[in-house]
């Protein structure tokens, strides 16, 4: 049999968690629940964002965007997981597992950018304040975020082919979750130092990059809130940058232990859980940070319930 026709299977199987069948239920009800939360929370950011006149800058287009990231993120995997976990056969089938690679790769690489340009747009905002409106117009706005999508859909089809066209021998049980690039190479019959050296070179320029400019940017935005005189305006521009800085730190921080440390030597790899957290609890703690701790977003709630009531009644 060719190395092309025995990569032409029909289902891979997922381990998960099927070394401990006592989990499967009480997962069963954290994933399903962060599904729901993560939906919601992340649905309303956008609802709001687009219907209170208010928040239509350029910090709000880009946290829309932020959140259909994170709807994308959460739906490429959390139903295929909820599905196995309650199903004797945990498996997917193979264009649902090419689905997965690429979507969960795009999103990734899409927000990697994305989140350095929000912290661009706070510089701006905060350092140049007499020139943001000239600065981050709409057409650079639309511009930046295209750049954002694109970059972040382009890497995944050139990792994603990298990745599916590797003989595999007839292996078709992942030891993980979900259908993830390093998952994905431990099924290969062939060496896979070259593949695992470009993952790691595009991850060190889609991570270490990225947050590289976002603390650089953030150097010279601490600078300028020192210089604020107003304990009201030090105090709103700490609010703004902190939620996204919580942001930052928990996305670069999972992302950079899954991609750019060595594998664990032990059978269980423990970036199998760190995935977990980047790919379904981050989604779902994203809007709850960003509402919870900015004003503006908590009025624009107030106002939009408000104007529901009165054209209802």
């Amino acid at each position: 049999m060719s190395w092309a026709n025995e990569s032409i299977i029909e289902d891979f199987v997922l381990l998960g968690f099927s070394d401990q069948p006592w989990l499967e239920f009480p997962l069963f009800v954290v994933f399903l629940t962060s599904y729901i939360v993560t939906i919601f929370g992340n649905f309303n950011i956008i609802l709001v964002s687009r219907l209170d006149p208010k928040l239509h800058t350029p910090m709000y287009f880009f946290l829309t965007n932020l959140s259909v990231i994170d709807l994308c993120y959460i739906t490429c995997t959390v139903p295929q997981m909820l599905v196995n976990l309650r199903s004797i056969r945990k498996v997917i089938s193979y264009g649902g597992c090419v689905v997965q690679l690429f979507m969960f790769l795009a999103l990734g690489a899409t927000e990697c950018v994305l989140l350095p340009v929000m912290s661009f747009d706070r510089f701006v905002a905060i350092c140049r304040p007499l020139h943001y409106s000239v600065i981050m117009h709409q057409r650079l706005c639309l511009q930046l975020a295209a750049v954002a999508w694109i970059i972040g859909f382009g890497n995944s089809v050139w990792l994603s082919i990298l990745t599916l066209q590797l003989p595999r021998c007839g292996h078709y049980v992942i030891d993980h979750f979900l259908c993830e690039v390093p998952a994905m190479l431990k099924l290969s019959c062939v060496d896979t130092t070259a593949n695992e050296v470009e993952l790691f070179f595009v991850s060190v320029i889609f991570h270490l990059v990225p947050l590289t400019l976002i603390l650089i940017s953030y150097a010279f935005i601490a600078q300028a809130i020192l210089k604020i005189q107003s304990a009201e305006g030090r105090q709103k521009a700490f609010g703004t940058c902190g939620s996204h800085l919580i942001v930052v730190s928990l996305f670069y921080g999972t992302a950079i232990s899954m991609y750019l440390l060595p594998p664990s030597p032990h059978s269980k790899d423990p970036r199998n859980m760190v995935s977990l957290f980047y790919g379904i609890i981050a989604p779902m703690l994203n809007p709850l940070i960003y509402t919870l701790r900015n004003k503006e977003v908590k009025e624009a709630f107030k106002r939009l319930i408000k104007r529901f009531y009165l054209t209802k009644n």
